[in-house]
């Protein structure tokens, strides 16, 4: 049974000796040994280049993919231990996500793409639209609440995703390059929209090419090569 999660300060996602190995001749490192630990409360910025094994690892902290070997722990639930239902109820309870694609149905309302993340939890449709109307008020788009998702701008369609992202208040909220589709004004008013939510008390950990947006956030992460390269965490740098 799937419930709770960790309480304020403890560590909502744990990696340790993390590898991950893809088919092939010969076969494919993609993470070669990552330790992390993600504190509740945290803004962390993973930031590499293209190939260094960003997306691997957010899809193995997702629990979209399982590692070749190492340990997982997410909100308290070793991932190993988890059957596929466990898992399917895990993502949803308490991880979010943010893709830089979006990932909205273009027919549907703002409203009824965000309520949508509540789905699966059983609650009636009226309870899922009126927090997913709060919410998207919470984002700045107050405006947009009828608004069919495909005539939304590339910056209010992000703001859709990270509502729905944050609707069930996860216990962390994995975003993969949630800038890369938008123009340089859009791209910065979704980073200070992160930086917002998470002085309100959420945990957001950004995958990101982009050093200049990692630097702004309280811990940076550098990885290449499947390794972590730095943490600023470790270096006494950072919140």
């Amino acid at each position: 049974m799937i419930n709770g999660g960790p309480s304020r300060g403890q560590v909502v996602l744990s990696m340790e000796g993390v590898t991950k190995e893809f088919p092939g001749t010969p076969p494919v490192r993609a993470l070669r040994g990552i330790d992390l630990e993600v504190q509740r409360g945290e803004l962390v910025g993973v930031v590499g280049p293209s190939g260094s094994g960003k997306s691997t690892l957010l899809h193995i902290m997702g629990t979209l993919d399982l590692p070749t070997s190492g340990r997982v722990t997410v909100a308290g639930y070793d991932v190993a231990e988890l059957s596929d239902k466990d898992l399917s109820a895990v993502r949803a309870r308490h991880i979010g996500f943010v893709f830089q694609q979006f990932h909205l149905l273009d027919g549907y309302t703002s409203m009824d793409n965000v309520g949508d993340g509540l789905l699966y939890t059983g609650l009636p449709i009226g309870a899922r639209r009126e927090l997913a109307v709060a919410t998207l008020r919470r984002v700045g788009l107050g405006h947009r609440i009828d608004h069919p998702a495909g005539k939304l701008s590339g910056g209010e369609r992000q703001r859709v995703a990270v509502a729905r992202a944050i609707l069930g208040r996860p216990d962390i909220v994995l975003a993969d390059e949630p800038t890369g589709n938008l123009d340089s004004k859009s791209s910065d008013a979704i980073v200070e929209l992160l930086e917002e939510l998470n002085s309100d008390g959420i945990t957001l950990l950004v995958i990101t090419h982009n050093r200049e947006m990692a630097e702004r956030f309280s811990r940076q992460v550098s990885i290449r090569d499947g390794l972590i390269e730095s943490d600023s965490l470790a270096m006494g740098v950072g919140a």
